[in-house]
């Protein structure tokens, strides 16, 4: 296990490569430039355009060079740890989203948490109360989970606790405690604030969870070694837990190397609505301005969670069902 882990590691390099290399062109293709974007804001502001101020910029920010170059001075900063400057933001990319990735996984780790804790236990309910009340209800508002937007759902949540409790709990803290220091009175507010936006982002994969766990547990309940089993006197309980749940919840366990960056990047509207300090909000203005290094370094991050949740996945495949091998 430990070589195959360290194995995907070393294999993980090239492929990073590969993808900065096919994100950094992907973002370079649309026309123009930031500068491009600057110039139409500063039309749309009314503001004169000083065109040697606009050729001094493009020096600055290394734009009159190739796609190329500019690739490989960024790439080769950031195997320094340096992720290079945002133009929109005129800050270092990583003092820039030092915070919001922090908040970033944070959230995204308690949204999975929820996501799996209540699609495990709700799927297993499912498949084993087939056609039962519980079973209609779950099957119902699962449904209802898969067909609701994230960013719907966030602001039915926003209205319902203003209409019945008379506060907002947009974003993760009240404004009086956004920039204050640390204190038992900030963290119950973000206990405040937090529950939305992690039932919001997990309910959507918490339902497709609860539809593959019922799907395939139901399948595995009638195939003829449970049959055989149940027939020789094993307990319902002890018959279900241990031999057809565990084959049951290998796709389950195949899906997490999709939570880790499908919560960043498919939460974007979600977070514009919740307003969270969020990466997801942040590359989408990075790539709306065409801020290339700001908009490569979170892409990186992304394909980073993509493989740490891709490992975690066969890691979890491998413990559940010993007939899986890596060799």
């Amino acid at each position: 296990m430990l070589n195959y882990i360290l194995k995907r590691i070393l294999f993980s390099i090239p492929l990073l490569f590969m993808i900065a290399v096919v994100s950094f062109i992907i973002i370079e293709l649309p026309p123009g430039d930031y500068l491009t974007t600057y110039i139409i804001s500063l039309k749309q502001s009314g503001e004169a355009i000083d065109q040697a101020a606009l050729e001094v910029l493009r020096q600055r920010y290394g734009l009159d060079k190739p796609v190329i170059v500019r690739f490989f001075y960024w790439f080769g900063r950031v195997l320094q740890g340096d992720f290079g400057y945002s133009f929109m933001w005129e800050k270092p990319v990583k003092d820039l989203i030092g915070a919001r990735l922090f908040w970033t996984i944070v959230v995204s780790i308690l949204a999975t948490v929820f996501a799996w804790v209540f699609g495990f236990l709700i799927g297993v309910y499912s498949g084993t109360h087939q056609y039962s009340i519980g079973d209609y209800t779950f099957t119902v508002l699962g449904y209802i989970g898969l067909a609701t937007p994230n960013f719907l759902l966030a602001l039915i949540l926003l209205w319902l606790v203003f209409a019945t409790f008379g506060i907002s709990l947009g974003g993760l803290f009240s404004p009086e405690y956004a920039n204050a220091p640390w204190s038992w009175a900030k963290f119950v507010d973000l206990l405040k604030h937090i529950w939305i936006p992690v039932i919001v982002i997990g309910t959507g994969n918490m339902a497709g969870l609860i539809r593959i766990l019922r799907a395939n547990l139901l399948d595995e309940l009638n195939k003829p070694y449970v049959m055989a089993a149940r027939a020789k006197g094993v307990p319902e309980r002890e018959l279900v837990w241990k031999y057809p749940l565990r084959v049951a919840v290998i796709p389950f366990a195949a899906t997490a190397g999709w939570a880790l960056p499908e919560i960043v990047s498919g939460a974007v509207v979600t977070g514009i609505v919740l307003n969270l300090p969020t990466v997801g909000t942040l590359l989408l203005d990075a790539l709306m301005s065409q801020d290339m290094y700001l908009a490569g370094s979170l892409v990186m991050f992304l394909s980073v969670f993509t493989i740490i949740g891709t490992l975690i996945s066969d890691i979890l495949l491998a413990w559940l069902d010993p007939r899986i091998r890596f060799e």
